[in-house]
């Protein structure tokens, strides 16, 4: 058998399948796209559920994938085993109510044995228990003798998710031969070792499931089939395990090298080479798919997965940072099938540098926390962290279970696991509860859902706001009706609509709906995009009744779509500039853009300065005034690519996509609309610029009318604070001036004033004066003297003393300052003012300290001031014992 790479391999599968009439789609992005059910894509199906539902039309009704995917069900056990990893590609082919048993079988064979050139004697194809159909192709068709076919039941061979469609499965395992058994006699397929390896998994989705086990047959039946790249590549190249295939071992010998170790002879070592091999892996695809580091969703497990290879290199002695150079490793050996990867290389490195050197700081900041709880349990008798404290280091610290564990392990203390797990489930059941209510799509559960799936609509408001068109489906907040009566609630689909849906960052249009004869009127509220290229005109019937199959005349509001527009292509100015001023590593991380105002977010991972703000504004402005004209071209992709067009991070594209050029300054990818000429967005101003997320910015702002508003706003603002000063707006800097000045005379005035009755309140304080240990000392009590005062008393009083400790309290306002001064003498005697405040602070409900020379302290009890100075005496005279 001929060895191949993982990236042959990738090639050789997808070439297979185009050859089989399949249309060969490019891998999905990791962030699942309308489904709430997933935070991360983890099978090849996952993307395409809602052509095997039948809410959308697929392009093709045989199609083919590499899908990147990430599961983290049981991350703890990566590294652990050599099974074990979050990151992997899956290969699979689709019919969508097109083939079935009969040619996946055949095909699955095909590739197999003919194309990678696998022993048909080392190959076993399983069976669902039930599945006739399947063994009888199996044994009858493809000639494999029937004790060469192995029936499972539904635990191994019956893929269902819940209610939804579902399936029997037939998979076929590859023998890699007794060097990888368990060496027993009965070891066959189904056991437990490395020796059958499952390499192919097809699943025949031919039933529906209600929830309750019942099972009919689906119209549509379909299939879905998965291999994982990686696990093929492990039996082509025939090495012990994924981390052993061509570019994944490139890898894993990258981080050996930086940490000065060698694979194989140290299992500890071992396992943290594993999960830095796989972790970066799974890191720097998320990144270049625009998923950011942050403490939810699939930003968590991001910065999860990146903290935790940082922790295992430190387990490894890397005392530098090195996930950079990893990272620039996963880039080489994957950009073929992945070019995404080197056309982000900039921006991945920036994101993964940055939030290595924070957990480096926050590690050692959580090494102090935990060194602190230590104290607290041994202070408390205490040998068990509580789940609560461990759940803490782990949330705010990323500090994993496992490295508390052994820490605490090391000093003959332990945890309290089950406490964690109760955290932690909390935490889970808080976040599932945020997804809401989802169907097996993973989309909210709403009336849209039963529409038929054929019926869609078509945006043709790029150049016109006016336009007739057919109803095609109506319905109220809950169900599909056949008309909508004035008064009520509900939503209008259309074949040709003139409202742009909300997308892209730009808010919805507003408008009206109404028929010929002026008998019906309907107020456009909202309009959103659905699965199935559905646009539902969402709001309240306002007049007489429409009904299904009704000619409507649908109208946009022209100044609403006017003033987005403005604020749409002023994004696209701003961005330009921003990536002029600070960086090409800036990129979009999201927008939103109304009538009124636009906000951008956009990565980088510091504030900007005044002086990189007003350049920004600067350029964006100049644009504007250069009047640049703005054209708008519909290009295949990698066409539009050629013309070095800025992309949306992690957006999903089609084979054609819109390129809005704003003269040779600004050219994106864009679906929004749009102005002409950039002359009239008229203005633009920086409201606000602030960080929302680690590593990402947003900026707000302001054109044309929004922008007028806001200085109408703004003078409306200064005249009535004119009013206020009693002056006009022109000489109001002029009358502040003159109010500061007076504020600072009468200021002054006050802390004279202070001054003098602090020293009034002091009276003939020498007839007080004691002598304690050799040493003069005076315990005063004073009335509304403030902390200020009491430390120009102390001063006072000791130049009277010469050598001495003065403690002063004074009252105020229901609340007490204490204040300990003390000469050098004193101090070199023994006396110490901060140790002598803490004593006596408690007396008076507070708290406090300072220097041996001088120490102050507040509190919310006046009737224990007398206790807490005859305290102070005592706790003097024991210091100067």
């Amino acid at each position: 058998m001929q060895t191949y790479g993982v990236n042959e391999l990738r090639k050789m599968f997808l070439d297979f399948f185009e050859s089989k009439g399949h249309l060969v789609k490019k891998s999905f992005s990791l962030v699942p796209h309308n489904d709430k059910s997933l935070l991360l894509i983890n099978s090849g199906m996952a993307p395409l559920k809602p052509y095997f539902t039948g809410q959308e039309i697929p392009p093709r009704r045989r199609m083919a994938t590499c899908q990147k995917c990430i599961r983290t069900g049981d991350i703890e056990n990566v590294g652990k085993t050599a099974r074990h990893g979050t990151f992997f590609e899956m290969l699979g082919n689709f019919s969508f109510g097109d083939y079935f048993k009969k040619e996946a079988i055949r095909w699955s064979w095909e590739f197999l044995t003919e194309v990678v050139g696998l022993d048909p004697e080392r190959l076993y194809p399983s069976v669902y228990v039930d599945d006739q159909e399947a063994f009888d192709i199996w044994n009858k068709e493809m000639g494999i003798p029937a004790e060469r076919i192995y029936k499972f039941g539904k635990e191994d061979n019956f893929w269902e998710h819940g209610s939804g469609p579902c399936g029997p499965c037939s998979e076929i395992y590859y023998d890699r031969g007794e060097k990888y058994g368990c060496g027993r006699p009965d070891c066959t397929v189904g056991c437990e070792c490395d020796r059958y390896m499952e390499i192919w998994n097809n699943v025949f989705t031919q039933f529906d499931n209600d929830g309750h086990g019942n099972y009919s047959e689906l119209e549509q039946k379909n299939i879905d089939t998965g291999m994982g790249l990686e696990r093929l590549a492990s039996v082509v190249q025939d090495v012990d395990s994924i981390f052993d295939v061509d570019t994944i071992k490139a890898l894993r010998d990258h981080v050996c090298r930086i940490a000065g170790v060698e694979y194989g002879k140290d299992e500890n070592q071992d396992i943290s080479i594993r999960v830095i091999t796989d972790h970066i892996r799974s890191v720097t695809f998320m990144i270049s798919d625009g998923i950011m580091p942050s403490n939810e969703g699939r930003g968590y497990v991001l910065r999860r997965l990146l903290r935790r290879a940082c922790r295992h290199g430190r387990l490894l002695n890397i005392g530098r940072k090195f996930l950079n150079e990893l990272c620039e490793t996963v880039i080489e050996g994957s950009k073929d099938g992945y070019p995404e990867l080197e056309e982000k290389k900039d921006f991945i490195l920036n994101v993964i540098s940055k939030e290595e050197d924070q957990f480096n700081k926050t590690i050692d900041q959580g090494l102090g926390i935990l060194a602190d709880m230590e104290k607290d349990m041994a202070k408390n008798g205490e040998k068990t962290l509580s789940g609560e404290n461990a759940f803490k280091l782990y949330d705010t610290y990323g500090f994993p279970l496992d490295l508390t564990k052994e820490i605490l392990e090391e000093k003959g203390l332990g945890i309290d696991e089950e406490g964690f797990q109760a955290a932690m489930k909390v935490q889970r059941e808080t976040a599932r509860a945020a997804r809401g209510v989802t169907n097996y799509m993973g989309a909210d559960v709403t009336v849209y859902e039963s529409i038929d799936p054929s019926v869609t609509s078509t945006f043709v408001g790029y150049d016109t706001l006016t336009h007739a068109s057919k109803v095609t489906v109506l319905t109220t907040e809950t169900e599909i009706t056949d008309a909508l009566t004035e008064g009520v609630e509900g939503t209008i689909f259309v074949e040709e609509t003139p409202f742009y849906a909300t997308s892209g960052g730009q808010n919805a249009d507003k408008g009206t709906i109404v028929s010929e004869d002026g008998s019906f009127s309907f107020e456009v509220k909202d309009v959103k995009k659905l699965l199935g290229g559905k646009i539902a005109h969402i709001g309240c019937v306002t007049k007489g009744m429409v009904k299904t199959g009704d000619t409507v005349k649908l109208q946009v509001e022209e100044e609403n779509r006017l003033l987005s527009g403005r604020n749409h292509s002023a994004t696209h100015l701003l961005q330009k500039a921003l990536r002029t001023v600070l960086g090409t590593h800036v990129e979009q991380a999201g927008s939103y853009v109304d009538a009124s105002r636009l906000r951008f977010d956009f990565t980088h991972f510091s504030a900007l300065s005044q002086e990189e703000l007003k350049e920004v504004e600067e350029i964006v402005n100049k644009a504007i005034a250069d009047a640049l004209p703005v054209k708008v071209e519909n290009l295949p992709i990698e066409e539009a690519k050629k013309t070095g067009a800025q992309a949306l991070f992690g957006e999903k594209y089609g084979d054609i996509v819109r390129v809005v050029s704003m003269g040779d300054f600004s050219i994106e990818f864009c679906g929004g609309t749009h102005v002409d000429n950039t002359s009239s967005i008229g203005c633009f101003k920086i409201i606000s610029e602030t960080g929302v997320a680690a590593g990402v910015r947003r900026i707000e702002a302001l054109t044309s009318k929004g922008l007028l508003t806001y200085y109408a706003d703004l003078e409306n603002v200064l005249h009535e604070a004119a009013k206020a000063l009693k002056t006009t707006p022109d000489h109001l800097e002029e009358k502040i001036a003159h109010l500061q000045m007076e504020n600072k005379e009468l200021r002054s005035e006050v802390e004279s004033l202070k001054s003098k009755l602090a020293k009034d309140a002091m009276g003939d304080v020498m007839d007080q004066m004691k002598e304690i240990g050799g040493m003069k000392a005076v315990m005063l009590k004073v009335e509304g003297v403030d902390m200020n005062g009491l430390r120009e008393l102390g001063d006072q009083l000791k130049e009277k003393m010469g050598e001495g400790v003065a403690v002063i309290a004074s009252v105020a306002d229901g609340k007490v300052s204490l204040m300990a001064t003390a000469t050098d003498g004193a101090v070199k005697k023994g006396a110490h003012s901060g140790n002598l405040i803490k004593a006596i602070a408690g007396l008076v409900g507070g708290g406090g300290g300072g220097r041996p020379n001088m120490a102050q302290a507040g509190g919310k009890n006046p009737a224990g001031v007398d206790d807490a100075l005859k305290k102070a005496e005592e706790v003097l005279g024991e210091q100067l014992s």
